[in-house]
């Protein structure tokens, strides 16, 4: 489970996923089958979760690395480059931004 503090040492990607109603749950699909058999098991990889808005066109996805580097390193695989090509089909666009968190509440 991703911990979001201000003194946790971790690159913060957020990646969103413009989709539609229909390809919401296939995307949702391939997303966890991605983590569960390649990305969670990749150098660096801390933790990761997934929402979905009540409308299903909009898909985020929070993940948590060590470095930035392994971040990279992930997507640059040649599997990732093969798994991003099949999610790209399912939305409308995806973009991964990097993140460092400024502060917390609650």
């Amino acid at each position: 489970m991703p911990q979001i503090t201000e003194d946790n040492a971790v690159q913060t990607v957020i990646t969103t996923f413009e989709v539609t109603p229909g390809t919401c749950q296939d995307l949702l699909d391939a997303l966890q089958e991605a983590y569960a058999q390649f990305i969670s098991k990749q150098p660096g990889f801390v933790a990761a979760g997934l929402h979905v808005n009540d409308a299903q066109t909009r898909v985020a996805n929070y993940s948590q690395w060590q470095r930035r580097e392994d971040f990279m390193a992930m997507l640059r695989s040649a599997e990732m480059r093969e798994r991003n090509r099949g999610l790209n089909a399912l939305c409308r666009s995806f973009e991964p931004v990097m993140y460092d968190v400024v502060k917390t509440f609650g």
